[in-house]
């Protein structure tokens, strides 16, 4: 089947989807956007990722033209004429059209994109035997600069940690916030197990409210695996017993070294295979 893009109420192939070349979505990359994951045809907590764009853009001040209503149907659709079962969900929506200068209210007509696609974030054996990572320079944006709860198109902040974790070797990277302390990973959000708690860095240290993040605490609740959003630094993940990842392209994938050093036994731990395999049977349900 080919594949089929929504901008605007309308569908296009790959090769026919554009939009102007001054929308300061490209020009300064001014927008918001979400990535949803698609499982057995249905898009999983959709309607927690339309909030969360919704007010990403609310926080920006940029106005979607469509309901949350109609948002959802377009993304239905366009899962729908692609002919998706299991898959990923671009949902992006653009300040517009306008100058050569910053000034949004000269910006007219934003776009909203929708791209279903398949995504393999990293190879399965990753998941299997966990993820090496390292700690980067880049620390992630200042909550006084930009908040990083808004998920917008300006993803320097993060590529750039990408970068240096890529040239380090790992595919994926740690960042800290602006006190030092641990906040997430390039695309990820983190914990760690220690003595049978379950530990993710609070909203206030500078991370993204991820949506799968809040799937996996939901079901350490379910597991009555005790459960605590506190302050964490490097040497909390040094001493962990176990480690992993969260995030909708990724899911859930354990984390079984830390700048050089291994995590408990260096192996995925049986309280992430147990959120893994309560996830995969979440979704699939």
């Amino acid at each position: 089947m080919a594949k089929q893009i929504y901008i605007g109420g309308k569908f296009f192939s790959p090769e026919d989807a554009k939009i102007s070349v001054f929308d300061h979505g490209l020009l300064y990359g001014d927008g918001v956007f979400e990535g949803l994951r698609i499982y057995s045809g249905k898009v999983f907590r959709l309607g927690e990722h339309i909030q969360r764009l919704y007010e990403s853009a609310r926080a920006i001040w940029l106005e979607i033209p469509m309901t949350h209503d109609e948002m959802a149907d377009a993304i239905n659709e366009t899962v729908t004429k692609n002919g998706l079962s299991d898959g990923y969900v671009r949902a992006v929506v653009t300040r517009g059209s306008g100058t050569l200068g910053l000034d949004p209210n000269r910006c007219s007509n934003p776009q909203v994109i929708i791209i279903a696609d398949t995504i393999t974030l990293y190879p399965k054996e990753f998941y299997d035997n966990g993820l090496e990572i390292i700690t980067v320079s880049v620390i992630r944006n200042h909550p006084a600069a930009l908040s990083p709860r808004v998920k917008s198109l300006n993803y320097l902040n993060n590529i750039l940690a990408k970068i240096e974790g890529l040239q380090g070797g790992c595919v994926e990277a740690l960042m800290l916030n602006h006190k030092g302390e641990v906040a997430e990973c390039t695309g990820d959000n983190i914990f760690i197990v220690k003595d049978g708690r379950l530990l993710t860095p609070p909203l206030d240290a500078g991370i993204l409210a991820g949506v799968t993040r809040e799937a996996v605490m939901d079901l350490a609740v379910e597991l009555n695996i005790p459960l605590a959003e506190q302050v964490l630094t490097k040497h909390d993940i040094y001493v962990a017993d176990e480690c992993f990842l969260t995030g909708s392209a990724a899911e859930v994938v354990p984390v079984v070294k830390l700048d050089s050093r291994p995590i408990g036994d260096g192996k995925p731990g049986p309280v992430t295979k147990r959120l893994t395999s309560a996830f995969h049977e979440l979704v699939r349900n």
